[in-house]
């Protein structure tokens, strides 16, 4: 068990917050999705009624370890002044003499301020002592909120717990407790979700629920790698050929450990992907020039009947092409029949599946929705991450 935010005296001290706030901006650099910055608000808050001085650090976008004005954290801190209603100050750097008069100059407890983008400085992503040593100055005790960069070793993740006791935010420890204690010791039947695009993308994730789960349903075009491999005709659809002996040795390794795989029984077809391409239901083989774009209603049936007696669901990767509606039901009726299991824990995983439950209002419905991309699929794949490994144990 990590410590949390929970176990330190914060009266009057300062708080420096890792969070995520690398969100979506238009080209006017408005937020176009504030999620990642609500996400944030129960342990920011918290820390503020406990009369800490909150500094919080997040990168944003890309620049290379160079200043980049259109992700600037400015358009962030206007959107958090508004949420929690008090003003935030937003930095000018996030280390250096003239951030540190910048932070003197706060209002003693309950004042907040933002550094500005952490990865506008290259020593960030290097991990650099110097650099950790410098955000850790900032603060008397470091709370690491920022789950979808726990899987990077970087100086405001990993670095600067050697210089500052720490601990996890609600939002890390949230995640550490399903992705990582729920998924350890789930409650059985335990089925998992995977689809998306590349058998290689999961392949991990595969090899490390094979020895905890009970069925995994495969979906999305991950899922004609598969098929292919069992002689099934697929047409035009994607697939891996570099993969087939992966998924051959997956299905394989399924049987030996008794492991029920459920693979797509029939498709939503098309010529091409194109909304407005003629659609086709077939199965479970596909005409030639035609691919598979969505699992069809004999599946959404199949899944739907396998999912019925579940006390544990991990899903990670969408059916098929959800941002196009017309190839959206098989996630969308995925989202369903997870929103309606009143007895079981349906864990979603991060980015695409997060998105795509999301876009159909199921966010909700679910017990957990992940905010990591690639930090949700390394810890379902088993792996340690720096970020909540460097935190100290309670």
């Amino acid at each position: 068990m990590k410590k949390t935010i929970r176990d330190f005296e914060l009266k009057g001290k300062r708080v420096l917050i890792r969070v995520d706030f690398n969100v979506p901006l238009d080209k006017g650099l408005n937020i176009t999705d504030d999620t990642r910055i609500r996400a944030s608000l129960p342990t920011i808050q918290y820390a503020l009624d406990q009369g800490a001085k909150v500094i919080l650090m997040s990168h944003l976008g890309r620049p290379e370890g160079r200043p980049v004005s259109s992700m600037s954290l400015s358009p962030v801190a206007k959107r958090l002044s508004e949420l929690l209603g008090r003003e935030v100050a937003q930095c000018s750097d996030c280390v250096g003499a003239r951030v540190k008069e910048e932070l003197k100059g706060l209002d003693g407890s309950g004042s907040v301020a933002l550094l500005e983008n952490l990865r506008f400085n290259p020593n960030e992503e290097k991990n650099d002592a110097n650099f950790a040593k410098a955000l850790a100055e900032h603060g008397d005790v470091y709370i690491d909120d920022a789950f979808g960069s726990s899987h990077r070793a970087h100086a405001s993740i990993e670095g600067v717990t050697r210089y500052l006791p720490s601990g996890a935010g609600f939002l890390l420890e949230k995640e550490i407790r399903y992705l990582g204690e729920t998924l350890q010791n789930p409650r059985k039947p335990f089925a998992a979700i995977l689809g998306g695009s590349k058998v290689s993308d999961k392949i991990r994730v595969v090899e490390n629920l094979l020895a905890k789960v009970d069925k995994i349903l495969i979906g999305g075009a991950m899922a004609y790698t598969f098929l292919r491999v069992q002689g099934v005709n697929i047409g035009n659809s994607k697939y891996e050929k570099e993969r087939l002996d992966v998924a051959r040795a997956i299905l394989q390794k399924a049987q030996e450990k008794k492991v029920e795989i459920l693979l797509p029984v029939d498709h939503l077809t098309v010529p091409k992907v194109d909304e407005n391409a003629p659609t086709k239901i077939e199965g479970p083989f596909i005409s030639e020039g035609r691919l598979g774009v969505d699992i069809g209603p004999r599946t959404i049936e199949l899944f739907g009947r396998a999912l019925d007696s579940a006390k544990t669901v991990v899903w990670n990767g969408p059916m098929g092409i959800f941002e196009m509606k017309l190839f959206s039901k098989g996630s969308y009726a995925i989202a369903e029949k997870l929103s309606q299991l009143k007895e079981a824990v349906t864990i979603i995983g991060g980015g695409d599946t997060a998105a795509c439950v999301t876009s159909f209002g199921f966010e909700g419905k679910m017990s957990h929705l992940s905010t990591g991309g690639g930090a949700s699929l390394e810890y379902l794949e088993g792996k340690t991450l720096p970020g909540i490994a460097a935190l100290q144990d309670k």
